[in-house]
């Protein structure tokens, strides 16, 4: 129990919410002045290395390498028989008891990290109860942790020609030209284009030819250089800029604009009421102002669509951060915003780490999205990293949902966060009735079997396709049928590493486990009985497809998941034939739910709107109204109108109801209480954290979570106080993923502090000797 001592309070306060206005304004360790008289004792640095150990490490500056070891500065140094880039985090410490060793290199001219973000990773370590090197790994984009090129991936060279001298009269041209009349051509191209151009530009663009220029260098009438060019995959990306605001995004805007900088501000607008164009408009005072800003958006909605419509506002002055770019193009854009040469960082989670100078604003948008939420250490939410950086930068927070989350809500009720609503839609259209329809007893398509396909959605599907109008069809499970059974002796495949099923794929034919990738070949008869027929159960969207694609041979389709999206701007083709007009059906997964703007969609079909909705997880009928009620807004948009058709088992559920009437309120209203005593207690009334032990053998993994609970409760009683409510240890709902045993302790508290202690105090080390074997997650999205 040594140890177990509060660290500062980095939590939230009373009532848990979440932890979004949990960080303190802490004070930045000012940086140690450089330039000053060198010293004659030797002197020393803390470095943190991207390691999984709760402390830093000593090591002796030399000489040579005074200026460029500062904290914030990346260093490679030696650990036992190898070298490891680490990160200075203070300078001139104290010498260490025995001989430190010396710092073998400093890559960088000048800081990787501000003051700032130092100290957004140590809140970061105290408060997610992660070691501080592996929560300033996440501050870097991971080619800057290379060893073997510390100083990231070069910057990509583009050469250049340029005149160098002058011809200014004809006669002058005549007699240099006079055996050569197409290089007076090439030298007459780069004077109009300023007196220099890129060699590529020249030779593609106005048709040169390489012989003609390289004439041009050996006269010494111009030269070649290479000049550093930004890996840049959307540098020719632009839309139009934004039509005028309305009076109701005028009005958003100037309120924003008159609350203090320190209030967080949601901006709750229903689907089609143009957030988006309030952002912009929030983010073009502050670059005009010669400041900074960040635009997080969920990874499955940064799409070169949504990269345009910014760029169209701030043109070049947009970096993209974004797990899909190679490395030199993450690399190049880090670089460009931390020297400065760009003010717009856009990306998922992780671009709320991006370097902007004079930070300003950090937008977050659809902030109750789960993908802002990290999966492996340091496990944090950027919803609230980036209010917590914010405070540290005196920067302002903006988040927009059409459907907030209900911590996001709870402290907007209790005047924690300011809300600005946009209730109407652009154009002052209807949002687009609901249709629930219940697949227990309403008549479905003969020629559909298995497949929940009713005739009030066919009808609807067929009208739209005879008036030339497009559908969209949402199933969130993928695959052709969820699992493969044998109708002798009912034997299920399962993954051999996961405790689930095996799912049917077609396109490739293979059994595929979505969780570790385990994939086998469909078998021609049962392992079991031997009997030859197999049968298929449930619907994946690659059964969708194909039964859609029989049903309306001439309608083009198009499939949107994991498995079609694959590949580098896969996402972008799709969703371009859609826009053209070249798609009549688009049906997939969620990631068709949410950010998608096409006003000739008129139907919206959930096929089946029960696939999250009864999963062990608090979380699930808010994920579900989330996710139905998001899919609902992307009907209706333009002057056609729209209709919504939700196919469900559950009609009477609050998170179905709720969606169908597009209530947020309604929605709240049923589901707060269910997560108040005298229920069980659940967030957003009180704070939770889980602590899952995972091991190969499964009676280790239970043997470490029951003592884990032990810990806890001893900590509860001899240190907190009985703050804490300890559920378990149970077996997690998947009891085996990847090939390891899983079992979970959950802790529960309306106050942030008990839970912040147990936290930090497990991250120092002060847990069970099975420490090794468990992870931990504070504000879990999901507990399966």
């Amino acid at each position: 129990m040594a140890g177990l001592v509060d660290a500062g309070g980095a939590g939230v306060g009373a009532q848990h919410a979440a932890p979004l206005l949990a960080a303190r304004r802490l004070p930045l360790k000012a940086a140690s002045a450089v330039g000053a008289e060198p010293r004659l004792q030797p002197r020393h640095a803390d470095v943190v290395l991207p390691v999984p150990v709760p402390r830093s490490y000593t090591y002796l500056i030399p000489a040579e390498l005074a200026e460029r070891v500062v904290p914030g500065s990346r260093v490679v140094v030696p650990v036992q028989r190898r070298q490891v880039v680490g990160l200075v985090v203070a300078v001139d410490v104290p010498a260490p008891d025995v001989p430190a060793k010396p710092i073998a290199a400093a890559p960088d001219g000048e800081p990787a990290l501000s003051a700032a973000l130092i100290e957004l990773g140590r809140w970061i370590g105290s408060y997610y109860g992660a070691p501080l090197g592996l929560a300033l790994r996440a501050l870097l984009p991971g080619a800057l942790w290379s060893v073997r090129r510390p100083a990231g991936p070069p910057e990509q060279a583009e050469r250049v020609i340029g005149l160098t001298q002058a011809l200014p009269s004809l006669l002058e041209r005549e007699r240099a030209f006079r055996r050569a009349p197409q290089r007076r051509v090439g030298y007459e191209a780069l004077e109009a284009l300023g007196g220099s151009a890129p060699l590529r530009h020249l030779l593609d663009r106005l048709g040169l030819s390489r012989a003609v220029l390289d004439g041009l260098v050996k006269q010494r009438l111009a030269r070649y250089t290479d000049v550093p060019r930004a890996r840049d995959p959307f540098a020719d990306l632009s839309s139009p800029p934004p039509p005028a605001l309305t009076e109701a995004q005028l009005g958003v805007v100037s309120g924003i604009a008159g609350t203090p900088a320190d209030i967080p501000i949601l901006i709750h607008g229903v689907t089609g009421s143009g957030k988006t164009l309030v952002y912009l408009e929030l983010l073009r005072g502050v670059v005009a102002s010669g400041q900074g800003a960040i635009l997080l958006v969920p990874e499955i909605a940064l799409t070169p669509q949504t990269v345009a419509r910014v760029r169209g506002v701030f043109g070049d002055q947009v970096a993209v951060l974004h797990s899909g770019l190679s490395d030199g193009e993450r690399a190049d854009a880090w670089r460009a915003l931390r020297r400065g040469e760009r003010r717009v960082a856009v990306g998922p989670r992780s671009a709320v780490f991006a370097p902007v100078q004079r930070l300003a604003a950090i937008v977050v948008d659809e902030e109750h999205e789960a993908s802002y939420k990290q999966g492996t250490v340091p496990r944090y939410h950027a919803r609230d990293v980036a209010l917590a950086r914010a405070r540290l930068e005196g920067a302002r927070v903006i988040l927009g949902s059409a459907t907030p989350s209900l911590e996001t809500l709870q402290l907007a009720r209790t005047g924690r966060v300011c809300t600005f609503t946009l209730p109407e839609r652009i154009g002052a259209r209807p949002l687009p009735p609901v249709d629930v329809i219940d697949l227990r007893s309403a008549p479905r398509v003969a020629e559909a079997r298995g497949i929940p396909w009713t005739e009030p959605l066919d009808h609807a599907v067929r009208g739209a396709l005879a008036r030339s109008e497009q559908v969209i069809l949402l199933l969130n499970r993928r695959g052709f049928a969820t699992y493969l059974q044998c109708p002798a002796c009912g034997d299920v495949r399962d993954c051999p590493h996961c405790a689930i099923t095996l799912t049917v794929h077609q396109t490739p034919r293979a059994l595929r486990c979505h969780y570790c990738g385990h994939e086998e070949p469909i078998p021609a008869a049962c392992r079991v009985c031997g009997k030859e027929i197999q049968r298929m159960r449930g619907l994946g969207t690659q059964q969708l497809e194909h039964f859609v694609s029989r049903r309306f041979p001439e309608a083009r389709i198009a499939r949107m998941d994991l498995d079609t999206t694959s590949t580098k701007w896969a996402h972008h083709r799709i969703l371009e034939r859609m826009a053209q007009g070249k798609l009549d059906i688009l049906l997939g997964t969620q990631m068709i739910a949410k950010g998608l703007d096409f006003p000739n969609v008129t139907v919206v079909g959930v096929v089946d709107a029960d696939t999250g909705l009864h999963l062990p997880d608090f979380r699930a009928g808010e994920r579900t109204f989330q996710l139905v009620a998001q899919v609902a807004g992307r009907a209706g948009r333009g002057p056609k109108g729209g209709r919504v058709f939700v196919q469900t088992r559950a009609p009477a559920h609050p998170a179905i109801r709720a969606a169908a009437a597009h209530s947020v309120a309604a929605f709240a209203a049923a589901e707060l209480p269910l997560r108040a005593p005298p229920n069980p207690a659940y967030p957003p009334h009180v704070g939770l954290a889980r602590f899952v032990a995972v091991h190969e053998d499964e009676r280790l993994a239970q043997e470490a979570a029951e003592g884990v609970a032990a810990w806890l409760r001893r900590a509860n009683t001899e240190r907190l106080g009985g703050a804490l409510t300890v559920l378990g240890p149970a077996p997690c709902p998947i009891m085996r993923l990847k090939g390891r045993w899983r079992w979970h302790v959950l802790i529960k508290s309306p106050e942030a502090r008990p839970i912040g202690r147990v936290v930090r105090a497990w991250g120092r080390g002060r847990g069970v000797a099975a420490r090794g074997t468990v992870v931990v997650d504070r504000d879990p999205v999901s507990l399966l």
